[in-house]
């Protein structure tokens, strides 16, 4: 779902932690943590009774460290509080001890409790300073294989917090760093922790062929040594075929990934493959299974404790009902959702929690609620969008230092003035490019500026509209009991009634289905049949080429239909035809009404002698509406009236409209860690 709007989210694994950040257009996916730490062997079948056993007899204190940091690393997938807890135990006892190895991995720990808990900037200044750490210690002793392993470890590490920051050359930066290490050590299961975060930051970047070459690489490394985490990466694999609409692939991947899930006790992996097949199921309409693995998915991360994993299967929850128009039970869901997320400080699940609250509010006509939401939606966005542009900036400042250092050792040996005269191009071509993506972003700025202005014009429009048909109805109605007596009368207001309900229904809604529009419409028609007598017979008709899910504005043709009546058949002395047509071009939708009346210049005239103010605002309102449809869509939409025949035999009313269609949810997409 979220997934769906979403519509954007992407997960990040180190080892089988999982961590979720949002973002307008990533979807989700899994990053492995590189390798758990090196040092002592720990051989008792109870891990954790074998490490207090040794806390408790030993009087050695890099022995205390190191049982300090398995104990932080073991806790990592089911309890993160103890995970911080033994791990400043041991950078304490490491820096009193002066035992580099021990505060290294010790700041590995700490930084992977950040990075759990969603505090990034705290997480990469941690695994930079085990990176000093191990490389101070490689001075003294270049081929320790430990010391590489958790230099390595550090590297990835900090990929994935450049990964959930989508910086992605830091993130593929620092993932080759660590893979070129594991293959010197030939740390197998650890090159396919690489290979996997390394496919997920191409499918960051929406390059699935490459994202799924490192993919399937790394599983089938997997796959030879018994890698547990091989379901991480089926579960990215799966998630590659979703995005990519091969769905049949995505779900046999999903059940591969959860037997294996199933064998390995993994909690967050399961948590986060419980989401994905929610999702799944969202998607083929199945609610109950959608739910049900919602559900699942929220229970499990609550249950770790895991924020981030919780607000976005809690959203997805809220937005599978709110689909299904149980509001009540929504919004709950989406306050929760937005609480967790801004403690956690995820801006984009903010920004997608926001929306999803002024959404539910306006369905319970909460106005002020709702508006109040609208701003802080906007207000995310825009933060997101000044977010976006400055990492923009930074990364084209980084892209341009690589490049002059690359220039710097091919130049060497040439004459400083080369030099000087490379410098200087090379800036200006960055001021250029700056400049660039700057005036992108503003133009982008302004275009959706404009173009919500112009959707809520619309929807005021609809406002002035709707009172003016109702005001006509209920005159028809009042007509009609005088006219026709009571049990026409009943008939009569039955079909008023079910017109009502589709009308508020519609009024909410930018767009509907073209199906909706003509059942209005007949419905419509019905009504004003029975109202003047059957003195005019209709058809709907719509081209096969029109798809299901093409739509159109609500109440659009409603004013021209009630114009060929009461303007053109009624006032005829033959009974009247009425035809309303939807057809396709190559580049709009065709809608024509075409009646038989007494033509638009006879009706013209007769009108000049009469009150017909409403009818004229209908009019004037639905030809702002098509302006304003024109100005969002940048496409064509206009009406055009014409007489049939020598102004005594019918109009013709043809409307081109752009081709839309309704909107559905997207899916979201993660990293796999390392650790």
């Amino acid at each position: 779902m979220a997934s769906s709007e979403n519509k954007n989210i992407r997960y990040i694994c180190h080892d089988n932690l999982k961590y979720k950040v949002l973002k307008h257009s990533i979807p989700i996916a899994i990053l492995f943590f590189t390798a758990s730490i090196s040092g002592v062997c720990w051989a008792q079948t109870n891990p954790v009774d074998s490490l207090k056993s040794v806390l408790s007899k030993s009087k050695i204190d890099t022995v205390s460290v190191n049982a300090y940091n398995h104990l932080a690393n073991y806790y990592k997938d089911s309890n993160i509080d103890s995970t911080h807890f033994y791990a400043q135990k041991a950078a304490s006892m490491a820096v009193k001890t002066n035992y580099g190895f021990g505060l290294a991995n010790a700041y590995i720990n700490l930084g992977n409790f950040n990075l759990v808990t969603g505090n990034y900037k705290a997480a990469l200044h941690h695994f930079q300073k085990a990176q000093l750490k191990y490389e101070s210690l490689l001075e003294n002793n270049t081929t320790d294989k430990a010391f590489k392993n958790g230099l390595a470890r550090a590297f990835a590490s900090a990929g994935i917090v450049y990964t959930q920051q989508n910086n992605y050359y830091m993130a593929l930066e620092n993932y080759q760093k660590a893979l070129k290490i594991y293959q010197e050590v030939n740390q197998k299961t650890n090159i396919s922790k690489a290979l996997n975060n390394i496919g997920i930051v191409y499918k960051s970047q929406l390059n699935y062929p490459k994202a799924l070459e490192y993919l399937k690489k790394a599983y089938q490394q997997q796959q030879a040594i018994g890698e547990p985490n091989a379901a991480m990466t089926l579960t990215n694999i799966g998630v590659i075929y979703f995005e990519t609409k091969q769905y049949s692939n995505a779900l046999q991947n999903y059940l591969q990934a959860q037997s294996l899930f199933e064998k390995t006790g993994n909690q967050l992996g399961n948590a986060l493959l419980d989401n994905y097949l929610g999702d799944y199921y969202a998607n083929q309409n199945d609610i109950d299974a959608a739910e049900k693995y919602y559900q699942k998915s929220i229970a499990g991360y609550e249950a770790m404790n895991n924020k981030f994993g919780a607000s976005l299967a809690i959203y997805n929850l809220g937005k599978l009902y709110t689909v299904q128009k149980k509001y009540a039970d929504a919004m709950p869901l989406a306050t929760k959702s937005l609480a967790y997320a801004k403690e956690i400080g995820v801006l984009d699940q903010i920004f997608h929690s926001e929306k999803l609250l002024s959404e539910l509010y306006g369905f319970l006509n909460n106005t002020e609620a709702s508006f109040a939401h609208y701003k802080n939606y906007i207000a995310a966005r825009d933060s997101i969008a000044n977010q976006e542009a400055n990492k923009k900036f930074a990364q084209a400042a980084m892209n341009y230092e690589y490049q002059k250092k690359e220039a710097l050792l091919t130049e060497k040996g040439k004459r400083q003035t080369q030099f000087t005269l490379f410098i200087i191009l090379g800036s200006l071509f960055l001021i250029g490019l700056i400049l660039l993506i700057y005036n992108q972003i503003q133009v982008k700025r302004r275009l959706i500026l404009q173009k919500e202005v112009a959707e809520y014009e619309q929807k005021a429009l609809h406002l002035q509209m709707n009172p003016h048909f109702v005001f006509n109805c209920l005159g028809s109605i009042s007509s009609f009991i005088v006219q026709n007596g009571t049990h026409s009368a009943v008939k009569y207001l039955a079909k008023f009634s079910k017109l009502m309900r589709l009308t508020l229904e519609y009024s909410k809604k930018s767009l509907i289905p073209i199906d909706k529009e003509i059942q209005s419409l007949q419905n419509y028609l019905e009504l004003e049949q029975l109202r003047f007598n059957n003195k005019f017979s209709f058809t709907i008709s719509k081209d096969d080429n029109i798809e299901d899910d093409l739509a159109l504005p609500p109440l659009l043709l409603q004013p021209f239909v009630e114009n060929a009546i009461i303007h053109g058949v009624i006032p005829s002395k033959e009974n009247g035809t009425i035809s309303i047509e939807f057809s396709l071009d190559a580049h709009n939708l065709i809608c024509t009404i075409t009646d038989n009346g007494i033509g638009y210049a006879t009706s013209k005239a007769i009108k000049e002698n009469s009150v017909s103010v409403h009818q004229s605002m209908a009019l004037d309102i639905t030809k702002k509406r098509l302006e304003m449809i024109a100005t969002s869509t940048s496409k064509k939409a206009e009406v055009i009236i014409e007489e049939l025949g020598n102004g005594c035999s019918g109009t013709k009313v043809t409307l081109h409209l752009p081709i839309q269609y309704i909107e559905k949810p997207t899916h979201n997409s993660q990293p796999t860690t390392d650790n």
